[in-house]
């Protein structure tokens, strides 16, 4: 069991996520943007991050490369859709972090699920 923090602008995925998370026995923490997520990292100290790209306030790159900047190398799981048409790829820049994979939506419970197995170690 770990504590996941998930870090998504769309309630739908942020639930989703969470139930699937919570049905295989961790312990989840929401957040609706990178600021949030940077409040409830402080407060929570999460074993894995799973963050959107493209969140308003603060999206998931700014909020890795401050992450990562202030030491914290949690491994964490980049996800996206490429924006509202889906051409925009910025999975291939999280991924340039050290300790960061990536998740490119829509994907599978299974997929998620091996891709947490795989960041927990």
């Amino acid at each position: 069991m770990a504590r996941i923090l998930i870090a998504d602008d769309e309630p739908y995925m942020r639930e989703m996520l969470k139930d699937i998370l919570e049905d295989a026995g961790h312990v989840v923490q929401i957040a609706t943007d990178g600021e949030e997520a940077e409040a409830v990292f402080a407060r929570l100290q999460p074993d894995l991050l799973i963050t959107d790209i493209l969140m308003p306030r603060k999206g998931g790159l700014k909020l890795i490369g401050d992450l990562r900047s202030r030491g914290f190398m949690v491994p964490i799981i980049a996800i996206s859709g490429g924006g509202k048409d889906g051409k925009l790829r910025f999975l291939s820049t999280a991924v340039t972090f050290a300790n960061v994979t990536s998740l490119d939506k829509p994907f599978g419970h299974q997929e998620l699920l091996d891709a947490v197995a795989k960041a927990l170690g």
